[in-house]
């Protein structure tokens, strides 16, 4: 089983995006047996929340349902996941602050690694403080790099 963590600041607009689209994405491709997935961020303010009003409103809009309650992310997770995959800098340099041992960054990614049609971004933005175009760029990015993520996880499984 592959098992990926998708962390920003709050988890409660592109992490848990992130782990709504890959959800469902992994379920048309019939993989939710071989694919575990979840979202945390770094800051705990917003544990137990749901994702953003807007987020889910504008993923809804997609076909998407962020059900996802945010949590913070843990230690632990170095051990529980096979990638922990960071929206933006900031993001990497706080969990990497976490691993327990310099051999666990080999499983910290930055998102837009993945993302093939969006190369002029080298993180993924934040939407909180912008507007509705703020969280349908997100969408695309995160849409983009998810796309990429799920090929390849099909790849390594055959």
């Amino acid at each position: 089983m592959k098992r990926i963590l998708f962390i920003c600041l709050g988890n409660i607009c592109r992490s848990a995006a992130a782990n709504g689209i890959m959800e469902t994405f992994v379920e048309k491709a019939g993989l939710q047996n071989e694919v575990l997935i979840d979202s945390a961020g770094t800051y705990g303010g917003h544990a137990g929340e749901l994702p953003d009003s807007r987020m889910r409103a504008a993923a809804s809009a997609r076909g998407y349902s962020l059900t996802h309650r945010s949590r913070k992310v843990r230690e632990d997770d170095f051990f529980d996941f096979d990638m922990l995959i960071v929206m933006d800098d900031s993001n990497y340099e706080n969990v990497a602050r976490l691993a327990p041992e310099r051999k666990y960054l080999n499983k910290v990614y930055r998102f837009v690694e993945f993302c093939r049609h969006h190369p002029q971004w080298s993180y993924v933005p934040d939407p909180y403080y912008e507007g509705r175009e703020g969280f349908e760029l997100v969408l695309d990015i995160l849409e983009d790099g998810c796309t990429t993520l799920l090929e390849q996880i099909k790849k390594e499984g055959e």
